[in-house]
């Protein structure tokens, strides 16, 4: 499983409508990330910076990728232009966060951590 994490933005008058058309997710979206190998999709907000920072994991790169060009993909991206910067072609400004490391806590086992140095990188802002 790969993890992926990213930052978009949200219009400051629009977290209210962004949050409404998420919820429900449309079905056939839903469909799309499932059938393309995505899971545990999150978002989550931070309101004074008007960020969405979210996170997924996936199955591969090339499935993941070719979420954009389906149908309903394209669709959903017109759907939300309006409350939030959008590139030409419709997709969300998003900036991309490369995994530092990871910590696995399991109350039944002692964890040791893994070799080098993982630092986070800091939010923009």
């Amino acid at each position: 499983m790969i993890r992926k994490a990213f930052v978009m933005q949200v219009n400051a008058d629009a977290h209210e409508e962004y949050q409404r058309r998420h919820n429900p997710i449309w079905p056939e979206l839903e469909a799309v990330l499932k059938s393309h190998g995505a899971h545990h999709y999150a978002i989550y907000l931070d309101q004074e910076r008007n960020l969405l920072f979210a996170t997924v994991e996936i199955e591969s790169e090339e499935r993941w990728n070719a979420v954009a060009s389906t149908d309903v993909c394209q669709r959903w991206w017109k759907h939300m232009r309006d409350v939030m910067p959008a590139n030409p072609d419709n997709s969300p400004v998003a900036q991309a966060y490369r995994a530092y490391g990871f910590i696995f806590c399991r109350p039944d086992k002692a964890v040791t951590p893994p070799s080098g140095n993982f630092n986070s990188a800091p939010l923009p802002g």
